[in-house]
């Protein structure tokens, strides 16, 4: 079995989903012709079809109104929108209508759609291509958020999302595209929604985190384990809902916990995890929870956005703090 990239995933969970149900129609800004900006859906007009592989005007707010109405009249739409900074015209229609179907109608009506968009920077990209703001999606009741962090939970969560009645947010960290490679099977097996992945097993601090902050996570956790500190790593992957018994039962086992991710602190999903955790898991905690984010300005221009990016140094020096206690 060959190796592939994240974004290679991405495109095999497509291939995949599309062949075995014809209700999955991908659409999106330059992903038919071109095979989207990052190639995500190379190869897919080729395959299926204009019918099935949609070219769309550089109209964010046009591709989310028509994907829900392909979502309510049978089809399972799996919208790209170039980057996350693109996405904003279309939360009239995500917010609004989208995300509210199901309780607009007490259930009579679902909406199965995917909106797929790179996210975060640490690409040199220009402004509005490197937003981090999952922030916004996750304080909206109806919406489901999703995020990979490798070649094969892209592969697994993506099928889950696209099989998923409910409108799901699909955020795929353009730094990790091509990262890193992967052997994910090719035999459709969806990886399971709204539950965190434990990458590392650890008895002395838990690091959680989402996204393209697992690599420098990882790599911090292999660091403290030749300092003799075993780091438990969970991936949190569904930043809505949130699975905080998989959290909460990793602080209970270590006592400690640093929470890493490259949104502004402001908001955070981060605050959410860690206020659950004040709340339910207080009487585990040997030492007081810790943050390591972005900052709460504007992702900067390329030249200065490694200061921007949590450091693997930021994340020790927090795991250093949480240990000096008893």
């Amino acid at each position: 079995m060959s190796e592939i990239t994240l974004v290679e995933a991405i495109n095999q969970a497509l291939t995949y989903e599309m062949q075995k149900d014809k209700s999955v129609i991908v659409l999106g800004e330059d992903i038919a012709k071109n095979g989207g900006v990052f190639r995500a859906t190379v190869g897919l007009l080729e395959k299926f079809g204009a019918d099935r592989v949609r070219d769309t005007p550089l109209a964010e707010s046009m591709i989310g109104g028509i994907s829900i109405g392909m979502a309510l009249q049978g089809l399972k739409p799996v919208a790209e929108f170039q980057f996350m900074g693109f996405i904003y015209p279309a939360l009239n229609q995500i917010i609004n209508h989208a995300a509210r179907l199901r309780h607009r109608t007490l259930g009579r009506l679902h909406c199965p759609l995917v909106f797929r968009t790179p996210y975060g920077c640490g690409i040199h990209a220009p402004e509005h291509h490197s937003e981090s703001t999952e922030a916004i999606f996750a304080h909206i009741p109806g919406l489901r958020l999703v995020v990979p962090s490798s070649p094969l939970r892209a592969y697994g969560l993506l099928l889950a999302s696209i099989r998923n009645p409910d409108p799901v947010i699909f955020l795929e960290p353009s730094r990790l595209y091509r990262f890193a490679k992967q052997a994910v099977p090719d035999e459709g097996q969806a990886l399971p929604l709204d539950v965190c992945f434990t990458l590392r097993e650890g008895t002395d601090v838990s690091l959680v985190t989402w996204g393209a902050m697992v690599k420098e996570t990882m790599a911090v956790a292999e660091q403290l384990e030749k300092q003799g500190i075993q780091a438990e790593v969970i991936d949190v992957a569904t930043l809505k809902p949130l699975d905080m018994n998989t959290i909460l039962k990793s602080v209970e086992k270590t006592g400690r916990c640093v929470i890493i991710h490259e949104a502004a602190r402001t908001g955070g999903i981060g605050a959410d995890i860690s206020a659950q955790i004040a709340e339910q898991g207080l009487l585990f905690l040997k030492a007081p929870v810790q943050r390591v984010t972005g900052y709460d300005t504007t992702v900067p221009y390329p030249r200065l956005e490694k200061f921007y990016l949590p450091s693997e140094k930021q994340i020790l020096n927090a795991v250093r703090f949480v240990m000096e206690f008893a």
